[in-house]
């Protein structure tokens, strides 16, 4: 760091001895100029001149003034006005007691808005050229007299330009630091909807495929002394719930790798191309389940075929675990004009895992997952009996938010 970034740094940080630094170099310069003559006979002269005590005392006043300029610019405006109105009109020869006005008017620029400067502007330029004009001992089209007119109107436009760039300066930082607290945020949001979507999609694998090995756990200790073929048989759909839990565990936490890992999973997500498949693994377990689908090989995009999917198998884990040993499930499938609707339906006697149970995430996740799709989700009791689950998802997928019926 030079010695003068050094000294900017330490005036900056101190702006009282900037302002008498810049009031003793305003002092100077009044001093020196109350000596020149620039009405010599071989034109400027230094020396021919004395300015009178008055002036002396004026100058002293309008520098000292500016050491609070920015405390109260209007009113060291005021001041170091009056001061040049005195002097022009009582000096002569006349002192350069104005230029502590303009320094003034410089700062008034400088921190007020665009009308109230150029307001005060030509209030002071008219004050003191006018004053210097009729009032003083010159001519009125004396050059010094033209003088304080093109000072005052330059210290105006200066100080409303400096105020314009601080403020273009100030917006544009500001601008820049609110698009970076947006971007702050927009990631953390999408890093909050991802871990929410993987944290769904592990609990609908884990909570589907565990139910499956403890149901055929649970029949193969059962029958394990007297039918042991049975046995062999359930732990067989043990053996392959959990190498399926496996999978798609590998697959779901696959999402979290980076994109150039060669072992990034590259198998799609399931959709209802797979729902025989995801109701055979039920069906193994023992539970009776009926499917009807009127689709009509529709299509569906992949997140709503993944939302489809994962409500059947959540409905359905919730079936095996809640509705009872002789409960049976109903699946439909139907495409109603620009929606699909899923429902699944049981007989069974026991609770399903909801939000209102307390102890469970499978409706949650569940309502999240639709809504996310603009979709709606129903679940309840069936009177007579049973629980039901109902989702409506639209074909092809919107954004924003969507209210789900009480």
């Amino acid at each position: 760091m030079t010695t003068l970034e050094r000294a900017r740094r330490q005036l900056k940080a101190h702006p009282m001895a900037l302002d008498a630094t810049l009031a003793a170099g305003v002092l100077i310069c009044m001093v020196a100029g109350s000596f020149v003559d620039p009405h010599g006979k071989g034109g400027v002269s230094w020396g021919v001149r004395t300015p009178d005590f008055l002036s002396l005392v004026l100058m002293a006043l309008g520098a000292a003034a500016l050491v609070f300029r920015r405390r109260a610019p209007m009113r060291i405006l005021v001041l170091t006005g009056t001061l040049s109105v005195v002097e022009g009109i009582t000096g002569d020869p006349r002192a350069p007691v104005a230029m502590s006005a303009v320094v003034a008017l410089y700062t008034v620029g400088s921190t007020t808005d665009r009308p109230t400067t150029w307001r005060v502007g030509l209030l002071t330029m008219t004050v003191l050229t006018g004053a210097a004009m009729l009032a003083g001992p010159l001519p009125w089209y004396a050059q010094e007299n033209l003088a304080i007119f093109a000072w005052t109107g330059m210290a105006a436009a200066g100080g409303d330009a400096v105020r314009s760039r601080r403020d273009f300066v100030h917006a544009i930082r500001e601008r820049a630091e609110k698009a970076e607290r947006t971007r702050e945020e927009e990631a953390r949001r999408r890093v909050a909807e991802e871990r929410l979507r993987i944290a769904r999609d592990l609990h609908d694998v884990v909570a589907h495929h565990i139910a499956l090995v403890n149901v055929q756990a649970g029949v193969a200790a059962h029958v394990m002394d007297k039918r042991p073929d049975q046995a062999k048989e359930a732990l067989a759909h043990v053996r392959e719930a959990s190498r399926s839990a496996l999978n798609e565990l590998r697959a779901t936490v696959g999402l979290l790798r980076q994109s150039d890992d060669p072992e990034a999973p590259t198998e799609p997500a399931p959709g209802l191309d797979r729902l025989e498949e995801l109701v055979g693994t039920f069906r193994s377990a023992g539970l009776h389940i009926e499917v009807a689908r009127a689709d009509h090989d529709t299509t569906l995009p992949a997140a709503v075929d993944l939302a489809a999917y994962r409500v059947i198998q959540e409905a359905l884990t919730n079936v095996q675990k809640h509705a009872g040993a002789a409960a049976k499930a109903e699946v439909s499938v139907v495409r109603v004009g620009p929606d699909i609707e899923i429902t699944v339906l049981d007989n069974g006697t026991g609770e399903d895992d909801g939000p209102g149970t307390g102890g469970g995430h499978g409706l949650l996740g569940m309502r999240e997952r639709v809504t996310a799709l603009r979709g709606t989700l129903t679940t309840g009791p069936r009177y007579g009996g049973g629980f039901r689950v109902h989702a409506i998802l639209p074909v092809k997928t919107r954004s924003g938010p969507a209210k789900d019926p009480v």
